[in-house]
């Protein structure tokens, strides 16, 4: 007699037979959907420089690059029918009260429309689309507790698609690659030839990976849209979302200098501020001081020894390309690092300075129940501050300052946390811009008392110097939300993090590999079935994933716990007032 197992659904009581038979079955039949398919391709770079009798390690060894083709990618993304009506074909110009122009998405800011200008001068380009391809990279360690594992992703997205929707992600940014992170002992790492070789490292890896792109940045390219049409569209590198030390990489500039304009790292906000950098100034720089690099380096804060990746694609020019970052330039850098530290070393250097701590943390934690305010039960000394933290503590420093610091200090902290309001907005008229300047202006002419009070000896800061080009890139990309850090830093979560911890930690980038592809398969195959009426659309809180990474974001004591999420405990709230419930 032979004994047959029972098998039965596991969503439901009903006899027939579960969809499918086990667990690798299941990956089988995602494995097999051919939507969103883009498989992922990998080269090796190599030092290839000139090797000393006793070569160091990272010099014969081979560093391993893997990536995904961005033209296919971006072909998806412009076909992805989800987006429809959330995506703009060409450059627009929005009007609102008062004939004022106003700002939203990257489309409606000048930067767009000259590009459009420049690719009209070509009659074969004359109706066509023009798709600016936003990049987005930045390190992240996924564990601290097994010898702090740290990976490199790199992230694209379609520049025609709205704000909202590259905040929610729908799928808007996805990964593109993992850079390499070449390692050496601590005796090499500051070596000028392992430095180089780091940025040279960096800056190919992006030409390598964009090139199949390139080939379409100068002549049109039919593609099938989401709205079922086909358009002829023409590629071009758009902003690059980046920190401030990965805008420096960028760039190819110093540390302490602005990636941006030319003014020296000693005067950082002096008269040069509006003299910008480009692939031709660097060119004059470097034929004035004969190539000499130490000059270059002291007198301009110019890395001249590696050429960036933009110098190799049309109409690009890293420096106007970089992004403003809200969360690491103004919330975190400007307010969390300068104003609250500066603000508490005052108040500690006090006669009674600890007494004086002690009641601005009562007053924080004093902040009554209303919607939007949080409570902090021990005032602002927490360990891990995130993106949400500084963002609830703007909310109620103010009032927990007064009368315990000078009028010129909470003047300083007042004129900042305005400007702060207004450049995260999802709409910026001309209007805001003025008063985004005289904001800035105000904040300038009180910050000196803190100079006054021997708090700071100057203000060569290259995050809070970044606030005065915030007008001109808010006029050129469009409202800043759509393209900050906080966007890459929560999808480290689904495309880093939690594939790692879904990982057996052996050799996990492959298994972190073939997970994001799988992500990747199905959000195509539900945008399918959705178009055709199989399944409903998944709603999609537009600052949903935005707000989870400023909870969850990379900060200064390491990633993720290197622990399974486990419950150990049920918690039953009463049923009314009065009882309880065990």
């Amino acid at each position: 007699m032979k004994l047959e197992k029972e098998r039965r659904c596991g969503c439901c009581d009903c006899d027939s037979d579960p969809p499918f038979e086990d667990a690798q079955d299941l990956l089988d039949h995602i494995d097999s959907i051919p939507h969103g398919d883009v498989p992922w391709e990998s080269f090796t770079v190599r030092y290839d420089g000139e090797m000393p009798p006793s070569a160091p390690s990272w010099m014969t060894k081979g560093y391993e690059v893997w990536y995904r083709d961005p033209l296919t990618i971006l072909e998806g993304q412009i076909a992805n029918a989800d987006f429809v009506g959330h995506i703009d074909y060409a450059p627009k110009e929005l009007r609102g009260r008062g004939n004022r122009r106003q700002y939203v998405d990257l489309m409606s800011g000048e930067w767009a429309w000259k590009q459009a200008n420049t690719l009209a001068q070509d009659p074969d380009l004359h109706g066509a689309m023009f798709a600016p391809i936003v990049l987005g990279s930045d390190k992240t360690t996924v564990s601290v507790g097994t010898g702090q594992n740290e990976y490199y992703p790199l992230y694209i997205s379609l520049g025609n698609v709205r704000n909202h929707v590259r905040r929610a992600h729908r799928n808007a940014l996805q990964l593109l690659a993992f850079l390499a992170i070449p390692k050496t002992g601590r005796d090499e790492q500051d070596s000028v030839e392992f430095r180089r070789f780091r940025r040279q490292l960096f800056h190919t890896s992006l030409a390598r990976i964009l090139m199949s792109v390139k080939a379409w940045m100068k002549k049109a390219r039919v593609t099938q849209c989401g709205d079922g049409h086909f358009r002829r569209v023409v590629y071009g590198l758009g902003p690059y979302i980046a920190d401030y030390p990965e805008q420096c990489l960028l760039a190819c500039v110093v540390s302490g200098w602005c990636p941006r304009c030319i003014s020296p790292s000693a005067d950082l906000d002096g008269d040069q501020s509006d003299v910008f950098r480009s692939h031709e100034h660097t060119e004059a720089i470097r034929q004035a001081f004969e190539g000499n690099l130490k000059k270059m380096w002291e007198g301009y804060g110019m890395i001249d020894d590696v050429v960036p990746f933009t110098a190799y694609f049309p109409r690009a020019n890293i420096h106007e390309l970089l992004s403003p970052d809200l969360l690491h330039q103004v919330i975190k850098g400007t307010f969390k690092d300068h104003l609250v530290s500066w603000v508490v070393e005052y108040l500690e250097a006090q006669p009674n300075g600890k007494s004086l701590v002690a009641e601005m943390d009562r007053r924080i934690a004093a902040s009554p129940l209303f919607s939007g305010l949080r409570r902090f039960p021990e005032g602002r000394g927490f360990k891990q501050w995130t993106g949400n933290d500084s963002k609830a503590l703007m909310k109620v420093f103010i009032p927990a300052i007064v009368g315990l610091v000078p009028d010129e200090m909470v003047k300083a902290v007042s004129c900042f946390t305005e400007f702060c309001y207004l450049v995260r907005r999802s709409r910026i008229d001309e209007l805001v811009l003025d008063r985004i300047d005289q904001c800035i202006a105000e904040f300038h002419e009180h910050r000196k008392i803190f100079i006054d009070l021997g708090i700071r000896d100057d203000f060569c800061l290259p995050r809070q110097h970044s606030l005065i080009h915030y007008r001109l890139l808010i006029q050129q990309f469009g409202a800043p939300n759509g393209i900050c850090s906080s966007i890459t830093e929560s999808k480290h979560i689904k495309a880093v993090k939690q594939p790692w911890r879904r990982s057996n930690r052996n050799q996990p980038l492959g298994q972190m590999l073939l997970t994001n592809q799988r992500l990747d398969k199905m959000a195509a195959f539900r945008v399918s079935l959705n178009q055709n009426g199989a399944v409903p659309p998944a709603p999609q809180p537009a600052d949903q994933e935005t707000e989870q990474a400023d909870n969850m974001e990379d900060d200064d004591d390491g990633g993720m716990d290197d622990q399974r999420l486990t419950c150990e405990g049920e918690v039953r709230l009463p049923r009314r007032a009065g009882t309880q419930d065990f």
